[in-house]
Parts: C-alpha cells; sequence; structure tokens
C-alpha cells in the first residue's frame, strides 16, 4: 500500500522537530558553551528539513530552534541571555521584546535561506557534474550563516551596550568583537553544516527518490 506523501512529510517533520527539543535539551548536543555565548548545531537539521521538505517547514524549524533558544536562555540564563529572552535579567541588564526576536526570527530565516540558495545553485550550475553536492554544501553554508549573522548583528543593534559591558567587552570596539564572533565562530559552524548538510541530504534524497 502507497503511503500518501503528506503523511510521510508530516511524520518527517515529527521526527526532525523530536530532533531539534533533543539537541536543545542534551548538554552539549545542540549547543556547546563557550563563555559569553553558546556555538550550535542545531541549524543543521534545519536546514536538512527546509531541503527536504521546502521553505514553510524550514520556517517552522526554525521557529522551533528559536522557541527552544528562548527557553533555554530563559531557564538556564548565561551572563548575556538577556539577549535572547525577555524574561532575564543579568547584573542589572534586561531582556525586551526585541530578545524573542533575536532568538526566533534568525531562526526562522536558515532554512528559508538555505532552500532557495540550493536552489538558485542548482540553476546556476545548470545540470553540471557535481552541481547538486555544491549546492547542498552552499545551501548548509547560507542557512548557518544566515543564523550567524542576523543574530549577532541584532544582538549589536538592540543591546550594544548592555551586551558589551556584560560580556566586558569595550563599547567603542564592540562591532570589532561582533565581526570575531562571526568569523571566529560562525565560519567554522557554516563549513561543518555545509559538509554534514551535503552528506546527509544526498543520502536522503535517495531514500525519497529525489535526484
Amino acid at each position: 500500500m502507497r503511503v500518501d506523501k503528506k503523511v510521510l512529510d508530516m511524520s518527517f517533520a515529527g521526527i526532525l522537530t523530536a530532533i531539534i527539543i533533543a539537541m536543545a535539551v542534551v548538554p552539549f548536543l545542540g549547543y556547546i558553551p563557550l563563555g559569553f555565548m553558546n556555538a550550535t548545531i542545531i541549524h543543521i537539521p534545519v536546514i536538512i528539513g527546509a531541503l527536504l521538505l521546502g521553505p514553510k517547514y524550514g520556517a517552522y524549524f526554525g521557529l522551533v530552534f528559536g522557541l527552544t533558544s528562548l527557553i533555554k536562555a530563559t531557564l538556564t540564563p548565561s551572563v548575556t541571555s538577556f539577549v535572547f529572552s525577555p524574561f532575564v535579567t543579568i547584573g542589572g541588564y534586561s531582556g525586551n521584546m526585541w530578545s524573542a526576536v533575536i532568538a526566533i526570527v534568525p531562526r526562522v530565516m536558515i532554512g528559508v535561506a538555505a532552500y532557495y540558495v540550493y536552489f538558485l545553485v542548482m540553476k546556476l550550475m545548470n545540470g553540471r557534474k557535481g552541481s547538486q553536492t555544491a549546492a547542498l554544501w552552499a545551501a548548509g553554508i547560507a542557512g548557518s550563516l544566515t543564523n550567524t549573522f542576523l543574530v549577532m548583528n541584532g544582538i549589536y543593534l538592540f543591546f550594544g551596550k548592555s551586551y558589551a559591558a556584560a560580556a566586558n567587552k569595550v563599547v567603542e570596539r564592540l562591532y570589532d568583537v561582533i565581526l570575531g564572533v562571526i568569523v571566529v565562530q560562525g565560519i567554522p559552524e557554516a563549513i561543518v553544516a555545509g559538509i554534514l548538510v551535503a552528506a546527509i541530504v544526498k543520502v536522503l534524497f535517495k531514500v525519497k527518490g529525489e535526484n
């Protein structure tokens, strides 16, 4: 008996949702503490889900990621968690509605960016050898950097002075710090995402019978 595609998609979406939540909850599985910030690999299942199920599902997976980020920042705060949760006050610095925006909006955009970058690269390469691998790799990198770039610039825009004070950084050099995080943390995350997304999604495409 043939299983309806919609049912399969919903089942796979449920599995990915569970994986995202597990990565957020289990210590060191999805978040790697770096002192004043956390490195993350939770964006990887978000990107995978978007490429397999489409941008709407990608936005949904990103929303789940964003909500777990907000909840984690609220329940287990670090010195700068106020930038991710409106319910946290650390050392006199409090979050607000922009905290929720930073926690959620960049994560919603991860899968959307990855999905469209994949199809853009596929179109530009026009079926040349290795086009799918290159497109998947580019999608992984784009999704990861979308998260890092939007989060860090959101922090700079809405919490610049308080973030600098909480992280013991000089306000006048704050954007240098932001760029440093993007380069030192964001680029390695993006490379890892590109490699893993390309490897995993190629296998899953074959399972689904897609080219």
